[in-house]
């Protein structure tokens, strides 16, 4: 007996030790809230921790703030979609690299009747400048996100200023489902990416009023941060496998194929090459 004791004791101290070697196994992602609220990362992740231990820890927030928390060493790897701003910080040498790796497109939704003729534009900038010229209900990110920043493009490129004042512009400061939810309770127009507008329609009722002109495509990119940059504090190793297995040909895969059934369509394409 005090035999089987022993094995059990020691079978169960083993145990522990792997649970807390494998909790060590552990990367931080700073992410944009249109991946996460999606519902991709919840069928990533899981698989992901399964075939490598690695288990990654979720920080949603929009793309300015998840760049930052990269930028300060508060992050392991960044997943974002805000190309100008990711290029400028790969300047400062605090990113190992920045990979893009799939892609859909943002799109303008609002109210099915469509006061402004969003649907008759040629672009998104045009499609802006028609909401502008109609003062008709717009709903803004307002938050430095990925896309709040493309928002501020389209602005610009439609000759508006990046900062819309016309009556009835809201601006939320907060994420793409937040800021969905608040365009249909207020029947007004927003630009949204392809992802979460498919995933919270039904709760909003607003319609899509534009396709895929070329200013609205929308690239996501990973971005792990160099541990040189902050010894000690970067779980460089994770990290890198991390980005390895979300750039397999086999995660390009499941997420060509995500959102298909609920949806119709993917929600995401994967960009070659994939690993």
């Amino acid at each position: 007996m005090r035999i089987t004791h022993v094995l059990l004791a020691a079978a169960f101290y083993a145990c522990l030790a792997f649970d807390s070697l494998a909790a060590e196994r552990e990367v931080l992602l700073a992410t944009t809230t249109s991946v996460q609220d999606s519902g991709l990362l919840d069928v990533l992740l899981p698989q992901l921790t399964k075939e490598t231990g690695v288990a990654v820890r979720v920080i949603a927030v929009g793309s300015g703030a998840a760049l930052r928390m990269g930028a300060d060493g508060n992050a392991d790897v960044v997943l974002s979609h805000a190309p100008a701003a990711e290029l400028e910080l790969m300047k400062t040498n605090v990113f190992a690299a920045r990979t893009p790796f799939m892609e859909n497109h943002f799109l303008i939704a609002g109210p099915a009747e469509d006061p402004a003729g969003a649907r008759e534009a040629s672009d998104g900038a045009d499609a802006f400048r028609r909401i502008a010229t109609a003062t008709a209900a717009l709903a803004s990110r307002g938050d430095d996100s990925g896309t709040h920043k493309r928002e501020q493009e389209l602005l610009l490129a439609a000759g508006l200023g990046a900062r819309p004042e016309w009556p009835g512009v809201v601006r939320t400061g907060a994420g793409m489902a937040a800021t969905l939810l608040v365009a249909g309770e207020k029947r007004a127009y927003v630009l949204s990416d392809l992802a979460t507008f498919l995933a919270f329609q039904k709760r909003t009722g607003l319609a899509r009023l534009t396709r895929t002109p070329d200013d609205l495509r929308n690239v996501y990119s990973l971005l792990p941060v160099r541990p040189e940059a902050f010894p000690g504090r970067i779980h460089a190793e994770d990290a890198s496998i991390f980005v390895e297995w979300m750039l397999r040909a086999k995660t390009a895969r499941a997420i060509a194929e995500f959102g298909r059934t609920t949806h119709g369509e993917p929600l995401f394409r994967p960009l070659e090459p994939a690993r």
